[in-house]
């Protein structure tokens, strides 16, 4: 990934809703591009996800166990 890259990338991030991001980090697949280590977009990731909150509970249970969007 490119520098440029990358700032898009992290630009996608602050741009994602919580349940946006608590969907993707409960169900993207393997290798997205937000998570793939050789990126180290993670951290970026991780700290809006916690300062949008993090994995409560209740967004917890809104995006649910299956990634069927209900």
């Amino acid at each position: 990934m490119t520098e440029e890259e990358k700032k898009q990338a992290i630009k996608e991030i602050n741009a994602l809703t919580h349940e946006e991001m608590a969907r993707l980090h409960r169900f993207a697949p393997t290798g997205h591009k937000f998570f793939a280590s050789e990126n180290n977009l993670y951290p970026e990731f991780m700290k809006r996800f916690d300062k949008l909150g993090g994995m409560t509970p209740y967004i917890s249970k809104k995006v649910g166990w299956t990634n069927s969007g209900d």
